[in-house]
């Protein structure tokens, strides 16, 4: 593969290869991971107009006095707003705006976009960084990109050639060992009006625990539980998932616990276009997350690397200074409180296989290239016509270090209502923990949660 300096606009040829066709990189290709490329394969230096910084390391330490367990200090609390866009002066901006933040500029007058300084504050444990390096030497898709074979732990296709190795490059993503979450869905009506579904989640990120084999994982990347702790008319339900990386091979594990009836039952349809949990059908099931689950419906063209203002080190939306009635407005979030930069994203475009099954025909999903996570993505109705547009607000949660979504925001142009997933400004913060949990995610552990 020849030089992967991208320039924002340049569409990527050997993306339009069949997949069954990547090959493993070379020893030169290895060798710019840590050198002109970051560790993850994103570009390190800047733009060329200067207004995208050159990556330094991210966050390294967290900001002086920040104690773990309380709500996320702000390294850039500093920074003032560059500029705001919104419905009068967007063509000036166009070309660095998605598809769906056009749209939602042209629909909603109240909805803008202040811009801060780019900061490339994307960082990981330096094992991560190890072992994508390692990952990258051998790293494959197989089952013609269903599943991942060769790899653990690290990024698995840091210099990627199709979309698909994008897309499972933000499957596999660092997000820390173990996770427990309290968090708040809401399904905002036109009014704004809104109530708070508290759900307790808890995970076990297997593929990316310190010890763990491709032998030891046994094709299941992830333990997650979700259970609902309000409001009172849904507590008690409980979601656990056993998520396996090859999902045609092996179908997602899923079962609920009712607690009405007091039984525990599979749930196969916790998958690709069902509602999801809690979500007043406002997002899919594969929607959680920006993206999950299998990816055998849709066929997966990388299109480019571009400059786009996406949302990034959202930490005053992070703040336990706000309440959720300061951030949830009628048709969008309020844009008070939420930060914009530009950076450097992969765009993929996801297009349903003839004869495949889902709500969406086509999506576009734009891929942070520091993290991998994904932050913005489109969602096309079977009319090829924009229906939601969704948003991860991330930060670095530092004291792991991690990039991940404090907030992520599911709009429905059609209903001109919005999902917000992830709310936790009233709750107590996100804790991580190294120790493996695996006892905890086991049909038996349902069912005595279930029935305590």
């Amino acid at each position: 593969m020849k030089e992967l300096g991208i320039k924002t606009g340049v569409f990527l040829l050997l993306a339009w290869f069949s997949v069954s066709a990547n090959a493993e990189l070379t020893p030169a290709q290895i060798e710019r991971l840590g050198n002109d490329l970051t560790p993850l394969g994103a570009e390190r230096a800047g733009n060329a107009a200067g207004t995208i910084p050159e990556w330094t390391g991210g966050i390294q330490t967290p900001p002086k006095g920040y104690q773990i367990g309380e709500h996320h200090r702000d390294p850039f609390a500093d920074d003032q707003i560059l500029f705001t866009i919104d419905s009068t002066n967007m063509d000036e901006y166009r070309d660095h705006l998605s598809a769906g933040h056009q749209v939602m500029l042209e629909t909603y007058p109240s909805f803008s976009i202040n811009v801060y300084p780019t900061r490339r504050s994307a960082s990981v444990p330096q094992r991560i960084y190890d072992a994508t390096r390692s990952a990258a030497a051998t790293a494959t898709l197989e089952d013609n990109g269903n599943g991942v074979a060769n790899a653990v732990i690290g990024i698995p296709f840091p210099i990627p050639e199709n979309g698909l190795e994008v897309m499972w490059n933000h499957l596999l993503r660092y997000r820390g060992e173990t996770v427990e979450c309290m968090m708040g869905q809401v399904a905002v009506t036109t009014g704004g009006d809104f109530t708070v579904v508290k759900i307790l989640v808890q995970a076990e990120l297997r593929y990316s625990l310190p010890d763990m084999t491709e032998a030891k994982l046994d094709n299941t990347m992830m333990y997650v539980k979700q259970k609902v702790l309000a409001p009172t008319r849904l507590a008690g339900g409980i979601l656990l998932v056993h998520e396996t990386m090859n999902q045609v091979i092996e179908p997602r594990k899923a079962w609920t616990y009712n607690p009405g009836q007091r039984r525990v039952r599979r749930a196969p349809n916790v998958a690709y276009d069902n509602p999801g949990t809690t979500s007043d059908g406002l997002r899919t099931s594969d929607q959680f997350d920006m993206f999950n689950g299998a990816v055998d419906r849709y066929d997966w063209k990388l299109v480019e690397k571009r400059e786009l203002y996406v949302p990034y080190n959202s930490y005053r939306l992070h703040s336990d200074q706000l309440k959720f009635t300061d951030i949830l407005t009628p048709f969008h979030v309020n844009p008070e409180h939420l930060r914009y930069e530009l950076h450097r994203v992969w765009v993929v475009e996801a297009t349903l296989k003839e004869g495949a099954s889902h709500v969406y025909k086509r999506r576009t999903f734009y891929v942070d290239e520091d993290s991998w996570q994904i932050l913005l993505a489109d969602s096309y109705d079977a009319r090829d016509q924009l229906w939601r547009v969704s948003e991860g607000h991330v930060v670095n949660f530092y004291e792991k270090p991690l990039i991940w979504p404090t907030l992520e925001v599911h709009t429905d142009l059609q209903a001109r209502r919005y999902l917000a997933l992830g709310l936790d400004n009233e709750f107590p913060m996100c804790t991580w923990d190294e120790e493996s949990k695996e006892r905890d995610f086991t049909l038996s552990a349902l069912r005595r949660e279930g029935r305590r």
